[in-house]
This record gives C-alpha cells, sequence and structure tokens, in this order.
C-alpha cells in the first residue's frame, strides 16, 4: 500500500474550553498545544437553529440503542447489546424486524450503526471474529418489514471491549464510509496496511473504489481513536466526530488521504504532517458520538456532555449547546422524512445513568 504522505499547511484551529454555552476560539497562526487553550468565542447571535422548538417524545423504552435509519417514512433502530434491529410505528410503539446472528456485545461492542441504500440495510456489528459489516435485502411493508439473509461485504476488522468505531453511513458520491476504531491497539491507525484507526470508503459491494486515495485500499483517511460521527455539509464538505483519550475530543472535516495524528496529536498538535480539528472539548464536556447536518448546521449527539450541540457549517469552530442535562446522553442523532431531527439518547449502558423510560428517541423541529 502507498504510505507516502504530503506534507500539509496548518489549518486554522478552534479550541474549545469547558466553560459557558457556547465555547470556541479560532486563530490562522500556529496550531496550540494539545495542553493550552485560545480565547473564547460563540456563534453569531443569529445563530439559533433550533429556536425554541420543544422536543417531542417519539418512542421510550429502548435498550442500548446505538443508530437510527429511516426506510422511507418508518425507523429502524438498533439495539448494541440484544442485536435486535426494531421498526419504529408511527404511534412509539416498536416490533422486532431482526436479531442479527452471531453478536458478541461485551463492553462497547455489538450491534452498532445502520445505513439503508438501495432496498438493503448495512449493519456494522461486532462478531466473535471481531468486526464486520454486513448487507440485508429489505423486504414487506411499515409495520412488517423483513430482513433477508447477511451478506458480509467486510470482515476481519479489530474489536475490542472498547474504541470499536461503528458509524457507518453513505455519502454523497454513493460510496459506504465507516468509522473503525483503534480498538485499543493506538499504533494502527498510523498503519496504512490496517484498517484500524481509520474512516473507510467502500462500494456498496465492500470493494475499494478506483478513485481511493491509497491504491486498492479501503483507508480514506488515517489516524484515528475511535470516530463515532460521519456526516456531509450540502456542499459535500465532510465531517467526523472523534472521542479523544484524556485531553481532547474532536470535530474533524475530513479530506481524502488525510492523517489526524493519533496517537502521535490528540485534538490540534503542532506537526503540519497533520490535519488538526476545526473544534474540541475536554472528554468531560463532550464525548461526540453522532453526528448529522440539516440545513448547513452539524448537529452533535454528546454522551458525557449530556448534550445537542448545533455547529454552523459557515463557522465550524463555534458551536450552541441545547437540552443540557435534560435527556442524559445523547448517542446518535439523524435527520426525519418530514425535516425534523431525532435524537437518541444512551443511558441504558454501563456508563449512563437510566431515568424513567429510557432510553428513547426525541423529535425537535429544526428553524430555518
Amino acid at each position: 500500500m502507498n504510505a507516502v504522505r504530503g506534507r500539509r499547511a496548518l489549518r486554522s484551529v478552534c479550541v474549545v474550553t469547558a466553560v459557558g454555552i457556547v465555547i470556541a476560539g479560532c486563530t490562522d497562526a500556529q496550531a496550540p498545544s494539545p495542553t493550552s487553550t485560545r480565547t473564547a468565542s460563540s456563534a453569531p447571535a443569529s445563530f439559533d437553529p433550533l429556536g425554541g422548538a420543544r422536543p417531542t417524545e417519539v418512542t421510550t423504552g429502548l435498550e442500548t440503542p446505538w443508530s437510527i435509519a429511516f426506510v422511507g417514512d418508518t425507523a429502524l433502530v438498533s439495539e448494541r447489546d440484544s442485536g435486535r434491529v426494531l421498526e419504529v410505528a408511527p404511534d412509539g410503539t416498536t416490533r422486532t424486524v431482526a436479531t442479527i446472528a452471531g453478536i458478541s456485545h461485551g463492553g462497547e461492542g455489538g450491534l452498532l450503526g445502520l445505513a439503508v441504500a438501495d432496498d438493503a440495510l448495512y449493519a456494522y456489528s461486532t462478531g466473535e471474529q471481531g468486526n464486520r459489516i454486513q448487507r440485508f435485502a429489505l423486504s414487506g411493508a411499515p409495520g412488517g418489514l423483513e430482513l433477508g439473509e447477511p451478506e458480509t461485504i467486510l470482515d476481519g476488522l479489530a474489536s475490542a471491549g472498547f474504541h470499536n468505531g461503528g458509524r457507518i453511513a453513505f455519502g454523497p458520491d454513493g460510496m459506504l464510509y465507516a468509522g473503525v476504531g483503534d480498538a485499543g491497539s493506538a499504533d494502527r491507525a498510523q498503519d496504512l496496511d490496517s484498517l484500524s484507526g481509520k474512516i473507510l470508503r467502500m462500494t456498496p459491494e465492500g470493494d475499494a473504489p478506483d478513485d481511493n486515495p491509497f491504491p486498492d485500499s479501503l483507508v480514506y483517511s488515517s489516524g484515528h481513536r475511535n470516530v463515532q460521527g460521519l456526516a456531509w455539509a450540502e456542499d459535500g464538505t465532510m465531517f467526523a466526530s472523534e472521542f479523544g483519550q484524556n485531553t481532547w475530543d474532536e470535530l474533524n472535516i475530513i479530506e481524502a488521504g488525510g492523517d489526524y495524528g493519533w496517537p502521535t496529536v490528540e485534538g490540534a498538535g503542532e506537526d503540519i504532517r497533520f490535519i488538526d480539528p476545526v473544534q474540541q472539548w475536554s472528554p468531560a464536556e463532550a464525548s461526540p458520538s453522532g453526528i448529522t447536518v440539516i440545513d448547513d448546521v452539524v448537529y452533535i449527539a454528546n454522551l458525557r456532555g449530556s448534550v445537542l450541540r448545533a455547529v454552523p457549517v459557515a463557522e465550524p469552530g463555534s458551536s450552541t449547546e441545547y437540552f443540557s442535562g435534560a435527556y442524559g446522553r445523547f448517542r446518535a442523532v439523524t435527520p426525519a422524512p418530514d425535516g425534523s431531527l431525532w435524537a437518541l439518547t444512551g443511558n441504558t449502558n454501563s456508563q449512563g445513568t437510566p431515568r424513567d423510560g429510557d432510553d428513547r428517541i426525541v423529535r425537535v423541529d429544526v428553524g430555518d
């Protein structure tokens, strides 16, 4: 595999402190070290994409849910530990579409990300031989959706009790992208012969596209610790959220062939070989999981931070927080067919504190 890397100019860096509702600072000068901070600056006063919108509950009583994907107007939800794919009815009731076979759900592994394309459901899950991506034919009508037999399009991804990655999403180019964690072996993130600690890009059949940055490789970007969110703006800009270790969590703009520094750098560094995040937070204030983009706003589900964060695409170094502590940990966000935002909580796993009715999906109207 071609491991040659071009040297990159330092990007403008936005560093976020843990104080206040909107917390970000930007500079075009040399990037800060991971222990430094910058003067905080807020998002524009007019930036309030959710306005006074109040969430409404879509469904409750979910067990360790991880991802939402829509089949037409019908939502499917993955449950990490049970391996179930649930269908959510308009009245909020759920039914089990299928239980994915061979799930190994220790720690952070299990049934993770879902994506839908061309009458097929794609699922990222942890099996006994590692993480894998499987494709299932979708059939039936709402209220009676069914999955066909599994077709494994990628397997043998390293798995562990933590850092499994797991988010999958189809990009505007029709390719399937997957965030793969380092599975606790940080050095793999810098090894282009390993798929760990990477964002992968593949055809719907699991093959390496001819225009990937490294010939005959699924690797799209490297130097990641544990990517948990993938999304694209209308102009094609690709965003990814990433769990840091002890210092910085990250929001990155992803470039083909880019190296994001882990484990040499956590957060923004001073090494021109690596691409710095456009925004970063203390892990205690963030732990950013799923993300989505609606109307040029990046919405980020935060676990430890227990907030829904909104970031303007035009100024990705600034942000506004919503619903702080109101629903506990947010695991995933996705746009619904009616234009609203659906947010999935994650309080019923070993690191959360369940509340009555947890876990749940809440719906929020997105302002103009």
